[in-house]
């Protein structure tokens, strides 16, 4: 493989963990989409926009 696969599987992997984590802890995920939106992904697999990202707890 070369870094970039590299790198790529293993932000893919620190993804799927992440989700793992979330749903054992009954949390949520934060990331942003291909479209630039900042999205909450929850366990059950509800995805739930952030209107203003700068505001802290929403």
């Amino acid at each position: 493989m070369n870094p970039v696969q590299d790198l790529s599987k293993l932000i893919k992997l620190t993804g799927e963990r992440a989700k793992l984590d979330a749903k054992a802890n009954g949390t949520y995920i934060v990331y942003k989409t291909d479209k630039g939106q900042i999205v909450r992904e929850y366990a059950n697999g509800e995805i739930v926009p952030i209107k203003n990202p700068g505001v802290t707890h929403e």
